[in-house]
């Protein structure tokens, strides 16, 4: 099956909060025909609107369905309460989504085992609520999952060996390799878990890393992150997806690189 090629709209978010279908039309004018979105529960009805407006499809979004309250970025926690499986999968089918991933959980959950398995619990069973909605699951990574190793596994590959077959992965590929494990070598060994994929590049400059955002991320295929090769390793990948988690130029023109970077590399 072909691999499409998508945009993961955090990477916009001040655009879209100040001008949604602006926004969307100006994505769609850079050669997307396919888009990521998050925090889609509270506007699900306008960003339905605005994406069939704007001619973009949203196969995958993000939603938290494995925390009971909003995590920030940079992996902090907070009170804030986040939607339920049924709520999140309601909206998601307003969007014409076929699968909800959970974008991250606390790097705190992730200092044993058994919380590794709580939250493969907590996954499986929006997976189970998914189903009976026609909606599919899956958990994508920050880089605490990798960095947490357990006999020498690491914590998302742990995460993976307790989840339903149902549930898939999305793996981000630089912060796979920001906590310095091999892309390559872990998607030959997640094999067809990984439906998708954040293509996102960066030069892993020490010096630039440390905090959040990361002040280290390039253009698709300018960086030192190994995203061809990564994606070649996944047998049954559905979805290239472009991500900036901070950008200091032309963000437009960015995404818009970017993705004919893996339109000619990777699409089709």
């Amino acid at each position: 099956m072909p691999v499409q090629t998508s945009l993961q709209l955090f990477t916009i978010k001040d655009e879209l909060e100040a001008d949604l279908e602006g926004a969307l039309v100006a994505v769609a004018d850079r050669g997307f025909t396919a888009v990521e979105p998050y925090d889609f529960v509270r506007r699900a009805d306008p960003m339905a609107a605005a994406l069939t407006a704007a001619g973009l499809s949203a196969p995958s979004g993000h939603a938290f369905l494995a925390s009971e309250s909003f995590v920030n970025p940079d992996g902090s926690g907070t009170t804030l309460p986040v939607p339920g499986p049924a709520e999140v999968f309601a909206a998601a089918r307003a969007l014409g989504m076929t699968t909800v991933i959970d974008p991250y959980t606390e790097p705190a959950r992730w200092e044993t085992r058994e919380q590794i398995s709580e939250t493969a619990r907590l996954l499986n069973r929006a997976a189970e609520i998914g189903a009976g909605e026609g909606v599919r699951v899956g958990y994508h990574n920050h880089a605490h999952e990798l960095e947490a190793v357990f006999d020498g596994v690491t914590g998302l590959e742990v995460l993976a060996g307790l989840l339903d077959e149902r549930v898939v992965l999305e793996v981000d590929l630089y912060w796979v390799a920001r906590a310095g494990v091999d892309p390559v070598a872990l998607l030959q060994r997640l094999g067809d878990r990984v439906i998708a994929v954040h293509a996102k590049d960066g030069t892993l400059d020490p010096a630039l890393v440390d905090a959040y955002p990361p002040a280290d991320q390039v253009v698709a295929g300018e960086g030192s992150v190994p995203l061809i090769e990564a994606i070649a390793a996944a047998p049954a990948l559905e979805l290239a997806i472009v991500e900036f988690d901070h950008y200091d130029g032309d963000l437009f023109d960015a995404i818009q690189r970017s993705r004919i970077f893996l339109d000619e590399k990777v699409a089709g």
